[in-house]
């Protein structure tokens, strides 16, 4: 099964808003691939476990070991300075874990990187137990494409371990990194998303969700990835694995979002999830339980429904209808009615209808068409509870 997410419902860029000016300082630091190594182990340089997949493929992994070899010059690297020995990746982070795979001798699979995202968050990096697992990693052994005379590349097929002489010579090679840090505004992290949408060189470019998994790091964030391995929730979507671009976490974000309140909405989703990041990374582990225990009853009552509910067209899954459902549902439940005994042909027909349609075309997340579709779905939801309930 394969999953085809809809790109006009998650386009949360709807609307760019005035930022504020801002005083940064940078210090410029080249450090050898040694330190970068032994700073990663550490945690001191913060990586993808929290922020985004690792998305680089073999070949274009190898092309940067190959430069640092010869000493080409790649691009520098930009961390934010969180606290002291603590930084945050903005720019920079495909290429420092490259490095740091390189030198372990293991390249990721990409089946796996989402689940590499929790050792590298849990503060122990890497163990030599995940290391040696097969199901998670191969041998990384650079792959470089032939010269132009048709012989291969002197180093093709050449691992860390057996670089001989010129292992030296690449643990001494240098990345320019400048440490950058807010001074104002005062409210200490409000630039790190502009610098992550603007500073990201590295040729495949951070989405919004990635972005915000870096910037909004909580508890709440992290319980996001356990909520979206539930087993109901992969067949929902009518895929096994996560998604490496964090698509179906924003999924699950905007539907938690929208059921927390939309009083402070004013058409930008963007600019809303944002806030409820920042608002969720306050949030007590107890509420965080609520809401694990609010996903696990809405999906124990979705197991029985039909496959297709949220594939109005079966092409493409509809975010729209689930995060419309999912508030509704809750609401009902809050007023004492029997959710599970809704009809869910009767809700997936409705998905179809024009009545919902109306409010999810073109721009869809306009507030009129976000808190027109969510009540539009809640009086419908509420219509077939009362026919039940009589």
């Amino acid at each position: 099964m394969s999953t085809d997410f809809s790109v006009d419902e998650l386009d949360l860029d709807d609307e760019q808003e005035q930022i504020s000016e801002y005083d940064i300082v940078s210090s410029p630091n080249d450090f050898n691939t040694l330190t970068i190594n032994s700073f990663i182990e550490q945690g001191a340089i913060q990586t993808p476990g929290f922020q985004r997949n690792y998305v680089w493929d073999i070949k274009r992994a190898s092309k940067l070991i190959e430069s640092l070899i010869l000493g080409l010059p790649v691009p520098q690297v930009f961390l934010y300075e969180e606290n002291r020995n603590r930084f945050l990746v903005i720019d920079g982070q495909q290429r420092l874990l490259t490095v740091h795979f390189f030198m372990k001798g293991r390249f990721p699979r990409k089946e796996k990187r989402s689940e590499l995202r929790k050792a590298l968050n849990s503060g122990k990096g890497l163990t030599s137990e995940l290391l040696a697992d097969d199901e998670f990693f191969t041998p990384f052994k650079l792959q470089l494409p032939k010269l132009p005379n048709g012989t291969a590349n002197r180093f093709s097929r050449l691992s860390y371990d057996t670089l001989d002489d010129y292992q030296n010579q690449f643990n001494l090679r240098t990345i320019r990194n400048v440490i950058v840090k807010q001074v104002n505004p005062k409210d200490g992290d409000s630039s790190i998303f502009e610098m992550f949408n603007r500073l990201n060189t590295g040729g495949v470019n951070l989405n919004t969700q990635e972005i915000r998994a870096s910037l909004y790091h909580s508890k709440f964030f992290e319980n996001l990835f356990l909520l979206n391995e539930h087993k109901v929730w992969r067949s929902v979507l009518r895929t096994s694995d996560p998604d490496f671009r964090m698509r179906d976490i924003e999924i699950i974000l905007r539907a938690l979002a929208l059921n927390h309140g939309t009083d402070s909405y004013s058409g930008s989703m963007t600019s809303f999830i944002n806030a409820f990041c920042k608002e969720a990374q306050g949030f007590t582990d107890s509420y965080v339980t609520q809401v694990s225990g609010d996903w696990e009853w809405f999906l124990r009552i979705v197991e029985s429904w039909d496959e297709w509910t949220f594939w109005p067209g079966r092409k493409k899954f509809s975010a729209l209808l689930f995060e419309s459902v999912y508030c509704a549902a809750l609401q009902l439940r809050s007023e004492g009615y029997e959710v599970a005994r809704l009809d869910h042909t009767e809700i997936a027909s409705f998905g179809r209808s024009e009545k919902f349609s109306a409010f999810s075309q073109e721009g869809s997340t306009k507030t009129t068409n976000v808190t027109g579709r969510l009540a539009a779905t809640s009086a419908f939801m509420r219509s077939l509870a009362e026919e039940v309930s009589q």
